[in-house]
């Protein structure tokens, strides 16, 4: 998983309102959260958290992208349902890998492989300022909002 002072991995993925590519921003601030699922209660409060803060990550010159594994179909389906406004990407794998987020879990005993919700905020220099792993969800988004706010 990136640290803060460790440069960005590069990604390239398919989003529900057309393709997204990390390189489209540079000179903004990036905000990468990866959820494990659409729909489901924390990833709908995470989507919803940030898309009500959309307005001010745009004044602080910060684009925020929400990226799963879920297809792009399920991603449209999600923004629509519950308005979301942030970017959504739909990773096959690479871009999860690459940040260090897919990993084991365990449920009921039962172990499995998945997304650990995790946050990194990225400076205009392609270089992570922040990251954030194994987020909570309350309180979260205006956290990411205030550590972006603050970076040059």
């Amino acid at each position: 998983m990136p640290q803060a002072g460790s440069p960005a991995p590069a990604f390239s993925l398919p989003g529900d309102t057309g393709p997204i590519s990390s390189g489209d921003f540079a000179g903004k601030k990036l905000v990468v959260y990866f959820y494990p699922k659409d729909d489901t209660p924390g990833c709908t409060n995470e989507g919803k958290a940030f898309s009500a803060l959309k307005d001010q990550f745009d004044a602080a010159d910060t684009v925020v992208i929400g990226i799963s594994r879920d297809s792009v179909a399920s991603h449209a389906k999600f923004r629509a349902k519950h308005g979301l406004t942030v970017l959504l990407g739909s990773d096959e794998g690479a871009v999860t890998e690459a940040f260090g987020v897919w990993v084991e879990k365990s449920m009921y005993g039962k172990k499995y492989m998945g997304i650990e919700r995790a946050t990194f905020l990225i400076g205009r220099d392609g270089v992570v300022a922040q990251a954030w792993p194994k987020v909570k969800v309350p309180g979260h988004a205006e956290a990411v909002l205030a550590a972006a706010q603050a970076l040059a």
